[in-house]
C-alpha cells in the first residue's frame, strides 16, 4: 500500500533550493519511501524519538513521520547531516 508524501513548508523550501541532481535523488528516495517506508536501509528510527524516522541521501537526511490512518508520509525536514537532528 502506497503512502502519499506531504512536505512541511520548510522541507519543501529546502528541496526547492537544492541543485537539480540532489533534488532528483531526494525525490527518488521519497518515491521509494512512499512504496515501502519501513524497510531498512531505506529508513531507520531517529534515536530518542517515538515516531520520527530518517532516510539518508548522501550527506542529507530526510526526516519523516508516518500517518497510518491517512496513509501519509509526512516529511518534517530535509537537512544536511550536520544539522539534521538539531531542534527535534
Amino acid at each position: 500500500m502506497n503512502y502519499r508524501p506531504v512536505l512541511a513548508k520548510a522541507a519543501a523550501n529546502t528541496l526547492r533550493r537544492l541543485d537539480r541532481d540532489l533534488q532528483r535523488r531526494i525525490v527518488a528516495r521519497l518515491e521509494r519511501l512512499c512504496i515501502d517506508p519501513l524497510t531498512p536501509p531505506a529508513s531507520d528510527w531517529v534515536e530518542g524519538t517515538e515516531d520520527l524516522r530518517k532516510s539518508r541521501v548522501g550527506g542529507w537526511r530526510i526526516l519523516f513521520r508516518l500517518a497510518e490512518a491517512e496513509r501519509e508520509l509526512r516529511v518534517v525536514a530535509i537537512r544536511p547531516r550536520g544539522q539534521a537532528y538539531r531542534e527535534l
